[in-house]
């Protein structure tokens, strides 16, 4: 509990502006001790027996039984709080995770404690789906509820940022870099194949991604559609880089990785290492992997890619390089900041969007990536009093957190 009186309401629901950024990370182990019940919180309720925990647990005791996901959120939510003061916003960046340490139900208390009521999310994924955006909103509902700081503390969220020019200049570049190491082991432009890859989900998740309302409820849902989107733009920047067409470039395909769950439930494919294989046996002979669905080098791009999908090249004798993500990237922060600060001080941020893709709004539509299994509260969008009919808590509490409402004020 929060340590206030249940009837009291601090909020104000007709103050705008924020009194702090809340960065949202999934969390990670930080020791080798952290590691089996860190992977429980991630499998809770999901009945995955510690056998099958164990498996992933090598992943982690591979690399020191310590994740760099906390560290690299410790360097993003430095990097950006810089870049907001140099923009002359000057706002705290707080940080809070899902699955470890520090929590975001701690975090969002303390932040109330201090008098920090009014927050705006900017979560550690950038694309659209249950699992990368709304499971977040989730998490800030759950933050707040479970703290008793419905009334209290208001958190919304920024919109997902696959489009920023920032996020895809650091895969531009690391492309352009890569074929040309390429050029110079004796492997041809014409030679080569580029496989982005981003997190295999259920199928059915995929299809449920977006908001009908925006249109984007079809085969894939929006996740598919922007991550094949940012692709086709990274490749267009790569060729202008280059100096070439388009179509001089390597042929490019998405694949998906890290996939998890039981055999009998459909995911996304294929399988990044089964593209490598086959782009061998297509007679490539060298393969550039491009991590678009990712924002940082942690376990599941390091282990997944840099060990088991190197392994495959090597196993086929293909020339194998990796991109890397952007992280701390200058440009992706200074665009992160830009968006960010396009909600502190109600601006228009700028940034052009992607072709045939629809821009999200601030506050996400109406059953935007839907829970297919439960439906649990949620902050940041159109319909998220609706996900709290189940909560015994009076709709004054919910219109002080910007909850009923939220849809029709952004900011």
């Amino acid at each position: 509990m929060s340590g206030f009186p249940a009837a009291t309401i601090f909020s104000d629901p007709t103050r705008t502006g924020y009194d702090a950024v809340l960065l949202a990370g999934f969390g990670g182990p930080e020791g080798p001790d952290d590691v089996m019940p860190f992977l429980r919180n991630v499998t809770a309720g999901r009945g995955i027996p510690d056998e099958r925990l164990e498996e992933v647990s090598h992943h982690y005791r591979a690399l020191g039984g310590r994740s760099p996901i906390n560290e690299q959120n410790r360097a993003l939510r430095a990097a950006l709080e810089r870049e907001l003061a140099t923009r002359g916003l000057d706002v705290p960046v707080l940080w809070g995770n899902r699955n470890w340490a520090p929590y975001l139900s701690d975090v969002v208390r303390e932040a109330c404690r201090g008098g920090l009521v009014r927050l705006l999310g900017v979560v550690t994924s950038a694309y659209s789906s249950y699992s990368s955006c709304r499971q977040y909103r989730e998490d800030f509902g759950m933050a707040l509820q479970s703290t008793d700081l419905v009334g209290r503390v208001r958190i919304d969220k920024v919109r997902p940022y696959f489009d920023l020019p920032g996020f895809r200049a650091p895969f531009v570049d690391g492309a352009v870099a890569a074929i040309r190491s390429a050029a110079r082991a004796g492997v041809a432009v014409g030679e080569l194949g580029i496989v982005f890859t981003t997190h295999s989900i259920p199928t059915g998740m995929a299809d449920a991604s977006g908001s009908a309302e925006i249109g984007d409820h079809r085969a894939g849902g929006a996740y598919v559609a922007q991550h094949l989107a940012v692709s086709a733009t990274v490749m267009d920047e790569v060729a202008a880089q280059l100096g070439g067409p388009t179509d001089a470039l390597p042929a490019w395909q998405l694949a998906y990785q890290s996939r998890s769950g039981p055999p009998s439930v459909p995911w996304l494919e294929p399988d990044v290492n089964d593209v490598i294989t086959a782009l061998a046996d297509a007679g490539r002979r060298g393969v550039i992997v491009v991590p678009i669905g990712f924002v940082s080098d942690h376990v599941e791009v390091i282990w997944d890619l840099d060990r088991e999908a190197a392994q495959t090249a090597r196993d086929a004798g293909l020339f194998f390089a990796r991109v890397r993500t952007p992280g701390t990237d200058a440009r992706f922060v200074a665009d992160l900041a830009a968006l960010v600060g396009q909600r502190l001080s109600a601006v228009d941020d700028g940034f052009a969007g992607l072709p045939g893709i629809a821009r999200r709004p601030d506050v996400c539509a109406s059953r935007c990536c839907v829970n297919a299994r439960v439906t649990r509260p949620t902050t940041a969008g159109a319909d998220s009093q609706s996900d709290w009919a189940a909560v015994d808590v009076s709709s004054e509490r919910l219109v002080a957190s910007g909850i009923p409402g939220v849809g029709a004020t952004s900011r």
